[in-house]
């Protein structure tokens, strides 16, 4: 949570005049100097409480590279720290008030620690296997809605092949759910789920560090997530359903239609 306000600091800082703005994979998936800034200075915090840590860092990884598998290669050591330092990159070039913090911690191959921090609400989403999950200081549960007609969704675009996919997803269930919101940020709309405020989320192309931490959420508030197909979340999940656990069957027929 400390690592998490100390970056934020630097997001509400700079959000809307980053310093410098580079594409990585495409022209959609961009990368600011305070993305590289807010790493470090998580790295830096983590490493100096916990000397004998790993780190998988969206910003360390090289554009094309197969995150998921780096993810399984390092899961087995002690103490892995999955982050993502800006969530939402594109939302904070442009002074969207919608980007994330995201810190998971992985013990023995085990997610076992999630923290998102919206800096510019102040919402710090923390979720402890077997201890549940916070907002701030009020318990988080997921929302009781149990059918998809009357349930509220989120998605996003990816920035790769996949795009045309989900964004046809999202055109279905457009006319299948209450309604379809795409905030930009795949960690913020998992702590939404977990919070109630959501209740189901799916996206393809995703990578550990944008889903480790609201997995833990997920779990903690008594909700449920998968891969599309119903396999359980791990490291290597890259295409994924979040739900309440009540519209999840529900959820995950639709995405087989593909």
């Amino acid at each position: 949570m400390e690592a998490a306000r100390v970056a934020g600091e630097l997001i509400r800082r700079f959000i809307g005049r980053p310093e410098q703005t580079l594409t990585k994979s495409s022209p959609h998936d961009l990368v600011t100097e305070v993305d590289k800034a807010c790493q470090d200075v998580i790295f830096d915090f983590l490493s100096q409480m916990y000397p004998d840590s790993s780190f998988l860092g969206e910003e360390t990884v090289a554009p094309g590279a197969d995150a998921a598998t780096l993810a399984a290669q390092e899961a087995d050591r002690r103490f892995l720290w999955v982050v993502d330092p800006i969530d939402g990159t594109l939302n904070f070039i442009r002074g969207l008030p919608a980007c994330a913090v995201s810190i998971g911690l992985v013990v023995a191959g085990e997610a076992v620690v999630g923290v998102i921090y919206d800096p510019m609400r102040d919402e710090m989403f923390t979720g402890v296997q077997g201890q549940g999950a916070m907002l701030n200081e009020a318990p988080l549960r997921v929302s009781d809605v149990d059918d998809l007609s009357t349930a509220l969704l989120a998605s996003g675009f990816p920035t790769g092949a996949y795009r045309g996919k989900n964004a046809e997803q999202i055109r279905r269930f457009g006319q299948h759910a209450r309604n379809v919101r795409a905030f930009g940020s795949a960690a913020l709309h998992l702590a939404y789920v977990a919070a109630g405020r959501l209740d189901g989320f799916w996206e393809n192309d995703l990578n550990a560090w944008d889903l480790l931490a609201g997995a833990v959420l997920i779990k903690a508030a008594g909700g449920e997530i998968t891969d599309v197909k119903g396999a359980p979340y791990t490291l290597e999940t890259r295409h994924v359903a979040a739900t309440n656990g009540r519209i999840h069957r529900q959820l995950l027929l639709d995405l087989d239609m593909d």
